[in-house]
């Protein structure tokens, strides 16, 4: 693999992007959806954060690296909004949102 330095952080993007928009649909059909709104957003911005670092590192680009730092921030930001709700989807959309802002950081290094 080309881009085998990356692979951790490819992983994790590409993972937190999945879970992100499982997530998203998720709150969808949650009873009270308004209350799950700002979380909506976020996951909705996070998974195409994510899945944009991705495939910026698998090309290589000389703006993976400024990307990847901005992804980690909005990572932290989405995975701080789920860990505020009980659901199960948001609970595991914030670990994984935890995980790639720690890869995304370590690659932004």
């Amino acid at each position: 693999m080309l881009n085998s330095k990356y692979q951790a952080c490819i992983q994790a993007c590409s993972n937190c992007a999945q879970v992100c928009e499982t997530c998203a649909a998720s709150c969808l059909r949650e009873d009270d959806v308004k209350m799950m709104a700002r979380c909506i957003e976020l996951d909705r911005d996070c998974a195409d954060m994510c899945a944009m670092a991705a495939m910026l590192m698998a090309r290589d680009s000389a703006y993976a690296q400024a990307f990847c730092k901005l992804c980690a921030q909005v990572c932290r930001d989405c995975g701080e909004e789920c860990a505020k709700h009980q659901a199960d989807h948001c609970q595991a959309c914030a670990e994984a949102c935890r995980k790639c802002a720690e890869e995304c950081e370590k690659m932004a290094a």
